[in-house]
């Protein structure tokens, strides 16, 4: 008894890890015992254990050393163990990647996978399918289709998981295991049906009909498995997000009936589903009682469940939650942090002015007993509330700054910043309170990122405040304090001071020069190079190159520079021409998220680099000027999808068809498509795509030369896909014999318009005196009478054709539309358009300012 306390004490305290001082070196000696003989079993398995622990650690095996270990551990299929049979098998799982000749043991293991010993079918076929590639595959597919029906529900799962594993390989393969998986989905063990339904959708993942008759099917049968179910409710929820005509209510009849089913998780599922659909569904307040019920649940993941869900449909629908208010406050006192947080945070974005002060309070008491990812909803919520309720600015950005004193990571702190950023640049009240609070802040900041992000916004809007010159001390402590790139940052927050304030322009000087003596290359270089732009007294160069200098794509002007260099060295090299590095887009809706994801933001220049370089002589284009977003040249359920990229270039135009074949019996070859160009476009390549197979991505590019004037790029090429069709095998996908017959499809025209051509942005906050400067530039200016009936959608509707988003709209009874573009050989432009209503009819006058007259004209025309 004595010594079961001594063990259970250990325990508590942690023990110590008997693999945590694990020698790779060692453990390859350890492992040629597996060559004796007798072996004994229990030691084999502790060497095994310590190979896996080492493996699942993240410790690399040379090739050599993963193969030395592969054929030592083969020697132990002669154990009859069970325990040492089974690691044996994950061991040959886990090394098949990184070993030689793992191929010899397929026999072993076909063996022991039609054997009768049940403990070793399952573990055999999961470690056969890892190993055999897809010419062994065919050899075992009789024994594959024989497992996945099997009544032993750990063999069929094996069987189904394999096959889900190799659908990413040989999915033609897979294909033909379909009816055996079909059957299983009926199969009365959970598991086994939830993957035979995961093998079957995945294998028609990209054939519509297909998957709409199998969720059509399915939803009438009686599917016991509430995970099968869980899957067949998304595979719905994605058709009817897809369908957005009356043919998607069997659907959604289907997912409001699982909210009745006796499994919590699929009437949390259906809940969810019902929540996440971007059309309102017809039972909405069904899907939240259910969830209202989850919030008074004895469980614990219920609760977070029912919380979690209710806060994600407040971003579409508060008033829906607004019937949850009592349970959601009881919530607030839940042990559980995660939930109390999600609880308030939902009220807050469904409360009233006069209860955001109290939650506030009720909020303090337990932010420093939650993580950080929650600490971050927390503040999602609490920026939402700002733009909610501008007048509560004080109260909310001094909770905000009292976060960002306390303990936290890089990414929680950024998101505070970012919240009281956001009130600063949408709530003019709030900006010397949200100033001050950064300022504070950056003087104990040890996140370099952060601190240079703060003091961009710093010199961006201090100059704008009542009382410039009191941020100038913080700015410039950071020169005396920190580190080489926060003091580059302070150094260029400082020199916006002195463009955008002439008063302070002597006292900056004096900084400025004390700068020019600092340890820091690009410190001085910074220093220096403002100080001869800000004493030069040019309006112009000082708003170019210190108050809106454009931020280039980096990944794009290192491409950019490189093909210069090996193509053109001698010639100038123009910035303009790469695009920049941030893009504005409309969000029509606000992203449904709970968990903060660091989403990587890449351009779509940047997507299609590598796919343009097929094309011969690419790099003699220069930069690409413009990638346009995809659009589609057929229907969505045909047999051929295609879709165009636009690639603009200074003088060329490339377009990119992205074909997929959806017909599993047929092989395209040969496959091109002919344009019916303009008149004035030169056709200089074409990169046919040779071989189209089933469900496999083929790209096709016809490279033009823009005609000379600017007038004559505009308009539609006419297109017709070609191509030579092979009948072929579905489930092998192999050709018959015969040279096949040629064939066409029609597809949809290809516009070339104005906005493909510029790249344009809204107005700057100095844009009226651009304007005013291009006073002496090229003008044209139009009236134009306007199909709509509405100036609002009006205005939008010559946004969307010019290429600039809405923020570009300025005014109430009359819009006015200002912005500014770039034309794609580099000439700059820019844009205002007065829309009014008067007497039942809306009428605009467009007006553009360039330094090449033709480009000012063609913008007009264009609208035209």
């Amino acid at each position: 008894m004595s010594s079961f306390r001594r063990d259970k004490k250990e325990e508590e305290d942690g023990g110590a890890n008997m693999f945590q001082n694990l020698d790779k070196t060692t453990l390859l000696q350890e492992a040629r015992y597996f060559n004796s003989t007798p072996v004994n079993p229990k030691k084999c398995i502790h060497i095994l254990s310590k190979i896996i622990f080492l493996l699942y650690q993240g410790e690399k095996l040379t090739t050599q050393e993963a193969t030395d270990i592969f054929f030592a551990t083969t020697k132990l299929f002669q154990s009859k163990d069970v325990m040492l049979r089974r690691l044996v098998y994950l061991s040959i799982k886990e090394l098949s990647s990184l070993a030689q000749d793992v191929i010899i043991v397929t026999s072993s293991l076909t063996k022991d996978m039609t054997g009768k010993e049940d403990l070793y079918r399952a573990a055999a076929i999961r470690a056969l399918c890892s190993i055999t590639d897809s010419t062994m595959l065919q050899a075992i597919e009789r024994y594959m289709k024989q497992a996945i029906v099997d009544k032993n529900p750990a063999v069929s799962s094996a069987a189904l998981v394999s096959a889900m594993h190799l659908s990413a390989t040989v999915p033609d393969l897979v294909r033909r295991w379909v009816n055996e998986a079909q059957e299983a989905i009926m199969s009365d063990n959970t598991m086994v049906s939830y993957h035979a339904l995961g093998v079957v959708a995945g294998a028609r993942r990209n054939d519509r009909l297909s998957t709409v008759k199998l969720v059509t099917k399915l939803s009438r049968a009686p599917i016991r498995s509430p995970y099968a179910l869980c899957l067949l409710i998304r595979h719905a929820a994605k058709l009817a997000e897809e369908d957005q005509s009356d043919a998607s209510e069997p659907y959604l009849v289907f997912i409001e009936s699982c909210l009745r089913h006796k499994s919590e998780i699929v009437v949390y599922e259906a809940a969810h589903a019902v929540v996440n659909l971007r059309k309102s569904a017809r039972d909405l307040a069904q899907a939240v009682s259910v969830l209202q019920i989850f919030c008074s649940s004895s469980k614990a993941t219920l609760r977070l469940a029912g919380a979690r869900t209710l806060a994600k449909l407040t971003t579409k629908h508060p008033s829906a939650v607004s019937a949850c208010t009592v349970d959601l406050e009881n919530l607030i006192s839940d042990p559980n942090r995660s939930v109390a947080t999600l609880a308030v945070t939902t009220l807050l974005a469904t409360g009233a002015e006069t209860s955001i002060d109290r939650l506030m309070k009720q909020i303090s008491g337990f932010m420093s007993e939650i993580s950080d990812e929650f600490k971050i909803v927390v503040v999602s919520a609490i920026k939402r509330l700002c733009s909610k309720f501008p007048r509560k600015h004080q109260s909310l950005a001094a909770f905000l700054a009292g976060m960002l004193r306390d303990e936290g990571g890089v990414q929680y702190k950024t998101a505070i910043a970012d919240a009281i950023i956001a009130l600063i640049e949408e709530n003019p009240d709030a900006k010397e309170t949200g100033l001050a609070h950064l300022c504070e802040f950056i003087e104990d900041c040890e996140h370099t990122s952060l601190a240079v992000r703060i003091l961009h916004v710093l010199g961006r809007e201090g100059p704008r405040a009542r009382q410039p010159s009191r941020y100038i001390r913080y700015i410039y402590n950071r020169v005396i304090l920190e580190s080489g790139p926060v003091r580059a940052a302070a150094v260029s927050a400082v020199a916006r001071f002195g463009a955008a304030r002439p008063d302070l322009l002597p006292n900056i000087r004096v900084l400025l020069a004390r700068c020019q003596l600092d340890d820091d290359d690009e410190v001085r270089d910074r220093a220096i190079f403002y100080s001869a732009i800000l004493d030069s007294d040019d309006d112009e160069l000082i708003n170019e190159y210190i108050t809106n200098v454009p931020i280039p794509n980096l990944v794009l002007l290192e491409k950019a520079l490189q093909n210069h260099i090996n193509t053109k060295p001698d010639e100038i090299f123009h910035m303009d021409a790469v695009p920049a590095a941030e893009e504005i887009k409309d969000i029509d809706e606000a992203p449904v998220q709970i968990e903060p994801r660091k989403h990587t933001m890449i351009s779509l220049e940047e997507q299609y680099a590598e796919s343009l370089k097929v094309i011969p002589g690419i790099e003699k284009f220069g930069p690409t000027f413009k990638t346009c977003e995809a659009v589609e040249l057929t229907e969505s359920e045909t047999e051929y999808r295609v879709r165009c990229v636009k690639h603009i270039f200074a003088h060329h135009l490339v377009l990119q068809f992205e074909c997929l074949n959806t017909l599993s019996d047929q092989l395209l070859e040969k496959v091109h498509v002919r344009l019916e160009a303009l008149p004035g476009y030169t056709l200089l390549s074409e990169v046919p795509c040779d071989r189209l197979p089933y469900d496999k991505q083929g790209n096709i590019f016809c490279v033009y030369e823009f005609p000379e004037p600017p007038l004559d790029s505009l308009g539609s090429f006419g297109a017709m896909l070609e191509f030579i069709v092979r009948d072929c095998d579905p489930s092998t996908g192999l050709p018959d014999a015969g040279e096949g017959y040629a064939d066409t499809y029609p597809l949809e025209e290809i516009e070339i318009g104005c906005c493909d051509q510029f790249r344009t942005r809204p107005a700057t906050d100095d844009w009226e005196a651009s304007w005013e400067r291009a006073t002496n530039a090229h003008e044209a200016c139009d009236t134009f009478g306007l199909a709509q009936g509405d100036v609002a959608e009006a205005a939008v509707a010559v946004c969307k054709h010019l290429g600039l988003p809405k923020s570009a709209i300025y005014g109430d009874t009359i819009k006015e539309i200002r912005g500014s573009g770039l034309w794609r050989e580099g000439t700059p432009v820019l844009i205002r358009a007065r829309i009014v209503a008067a007497q039942n009819a809306v009428t605009m006058q467009l007006s553009a300012r360039s330094t090449r007259e033709e480009i000012a004209t063609f913008l007009l025309a264009a609208v035209g």
